[in-house]
């Protein structure tokens, strides 16, 4: 098999998986039991909460382990408008957050809240202008990715955090396709929020986290709760955190060299796909994980079938947008026809990905599109 569906999800690694056997067979205790089990659970519990604060340079008390990046993404954009002035009803977004940013933040619409989702360039990127006219007196939050699963795209999280901060704006991005990609430091990029996902970096499914800074008061939309500092009911799947801390571990010393390698394979196959596809997206500035190209006259669905046939695996787009009748609202963002959506699909790359599969694929394409 030839997988190149690593944005939607990755395999999970020999080191994250002997981490959860054995975590499940010796610390299985419920880590509020007051018992020495339960201590030596909740012990391990803080040691990963510890760990993968200093992966986003933040602190452990603003680590919240979450069930996967949907959670993680509907749970702090909740605290931090618990949190925030209740006077303050604006948010500002943009058109190609992933599916479940924009559905929840469709559902605080109902709840009285507005929601400006920003228009982006025909690379997918915001500009800071736009982003400066849309803020108001009344905008409490923005909430901007930082990597887009589908083309790649990374928006300037630097310069967007400074602006925010400047106007006293809460700022969370879902850094799901971030993390373990490129670097993450919450207070260079001035985020009050973040969102990260196990199972795209060789973790187990099930699990992520958000981090929410500390330094604010953060109140819990869900009162009553006991765990996760109070933000989160039920108990924590302790062997899923813990492989999860042991495959961002291991992502993060490996960060760069895979960025380099990746990057490198990304632009040879775009080379051999150039001369009968249209580039989604940019090279120069996209994440090299993930390429997003149109095969004119050929609809997404049909090259996903062909490949499949020949055991390939790729993707039309974000797996939690799949079956959607009108195709990514992505690609639709960035200005293209609706035949383009339609003939969309996505390559994403990972650690098993090679030079040669990549040629296997471009020699099928090829001979596709000659027919």
């Amino acid at each position: 098999m030839i997988y190149l569906d690593y944005a939607a999800t990755t395999p999970i690694s020999e080191v994250a998986l002997n981490t959860y056997v054995d975590t499940a067979h010796h610390i299985f205790a419920n880590s509020k039991s007051l018992h020495s089990a339960g201590i030596m659970a909740a012990d391990l519990l803080e040691l990963c909460r510890k760990k993968m604060a200093t992966y986003v340079n933040g602190q452990h008390e603003g680590i919240i382990f979450t069930s996967g990046g949907t959670e993680a993404n509907r749970l702090a954009i909740d605290i931090l408008l618990a949190s925030a002035p209740h006077h303050k009803r604006h948010i500002i977004s943009t058109e190609i957050e992933h599916a479940s940013i924009k559905n929840h933040l469709f559902q605080l619409r109902e709840s009285g809240y507005t929601v400006d989702f920003l228009p982006v360039d025909d690379t997918g990127h915001l500009s800071l202008s736009q982003l400066k006219k849309a803020i108001t007196t009344h905008t409490v939050l923005a909430t901007i990715q930082y990597v887009n699963s589908e083309i790649g795209t990374v928006q300037p999280l630097k310069e967007v955090g400074s602006l925010l901060k400047a106007h006293h704006i809460l700022f969370h991005s879902d850094c799901v396709q971030a993390f373990g990609k490129i670097p993450i430091d919450i207070d260079a990029l001035n985020l009050d929020s973040l969102s990260v996902s196990s199972h795209k970096i060789y973790g187990p499914k099930g699990v992520g986290l958000c981090y929410v800074t500390p330094q604010m008061n953060r109140i819990s939309p869900l009162p009553g709760t006991t765990h996760e500092f109070g933000f989160r009911p039920g108990t924590v799947d302790l062997p899923a955190i813990a492989a999860f801390t042991t495959a961002s571990t291991h992502q993060l010393t490996v960060m760069t060299d895979e960025y380099a390698q990746l990057l490198q394979l990304k632009q040879d196959f775009f080379k051999k796909l150039a001369p009968f596809s249209h580039l989604v997206g940019s090279l120069e500035t996209g994440l090299p994980h993930i390429l997003g190209i149109i095969l004119p006259g050929v609809e997404g669905h049909l090259t996903v079938q062909r490949c499949n046939e020949h055991n390939i695996m790729i993707a039309t787009g974000s797996a939690c947008s799949s079956g959607s009748q009108t195709g990514s609202h992505v690609i639709k963002a960035l200005g293209r026809s609706p035949d383009e959506i339609k003939q969309f699909v996505r390559f994403s790359f990972g650690n098993q990905t090679t030079k040669q599969q990549l040629d296997t694929v471009a020699h099928l394409l090829k001979t596709m599109m000659a027919t």
